[in-house]
């Protein structure tokens, strides 16, 4: 497929965090006497405050930004474990290599978003949004087609990598190419995803005069 910018997801995408992501909202979990496999199965690709405003339903503001506030601590202090997946670096500094406009577009905080990039050893990214610079955050598609904008682009002139469902939705809605990983979901469980790959190593990039042209090793085509 042809393509002129890459908008990627962060965690689970470009870097695992898995450990420090359990540990740090398991332990909110615990703060705040809810069940900690619940709060699992709600937050993953959402941003964290409306995870949070969400999990505790009628708090006032006070009490959510107490909270969103010690949970973003958290996980911007705590980076033990998180690593870069594989091929993400190389893929990264190829595109910078090749001078291919790329952002990350995440639900992580700014402070959260720059300790896993720092801790991953990622190449830094010229465009990184995060919730911080949208009104709605992903299933919205408003964080990718501001990355896009952002890159000087439209949605459709852009691939978006994700892992998990709200991201995938989010890439779909911006009227991007939408390749799933498949990190820590199925296809079955990301069924607007236009092509699944297992590895960002299964990747195969070449330019045609304006544009870019993305292969893939090993991947399937979304029904």
């Amino acid at each position: 497929m042809k393509f002129k910018g890459i908008l990627f997801d962060l965690d689970g995408t470009l870097i695992d965090s898995l450990a420090v992501v359990d540990r740090a909202w398991r332990s909110w979990a615990k703060r705040n006497s809810l069940e900690a496999d619940h709060v699992m199965q709600v937050i993953h690709g959402r941003p964290a405050r409306e995870s949070v405003t969400e999990l505790l339903g009628g708090a006032n503001e006070a009490k959510i930004e107490q909270e969103f506030a010690w949970l973003e601590r958290y996980e911007s202090e705590d980076t033990q474990g998180v690593h870069a997946l594989p091929g993400a670096v190389a893929l990264l500094t190829q595109l910078n290599v090749l001078q291919i406009p790329w952002a990350i577009v995440t639900s992580g905080t700014l402070p959260v978003a720059s300790a896993r990039i720092k801790a991953a050893a990622l190449p830094r990214p010229k465009v990184l949004i995060t919730p911080e610079l949208v009104k709605k955050g992903k299933p919205d598609p408003a964080p990718f087609l501001l990355g896009a904008e952002k890159l000087g682009l439209l949605g459709e002139q852009c691939l978006v990598f994700e892992d998990a469902p709200a991201g995938v939705q989010a890439g779909h809605l911006a009227n991007c190419t939408v390749i799933a990983l498949q990190t820590h979901f199925k296809p079955a469980q990301l069924p607007e995803a236009d092509y699944y790959i297992n590895s960002l190593e299964d990747l195969f990039i070449q330019q045609e005069d304006d544009e870019y042209k993305l292969s893939f090793i090993d991947s399937n085509r979304s029904m």
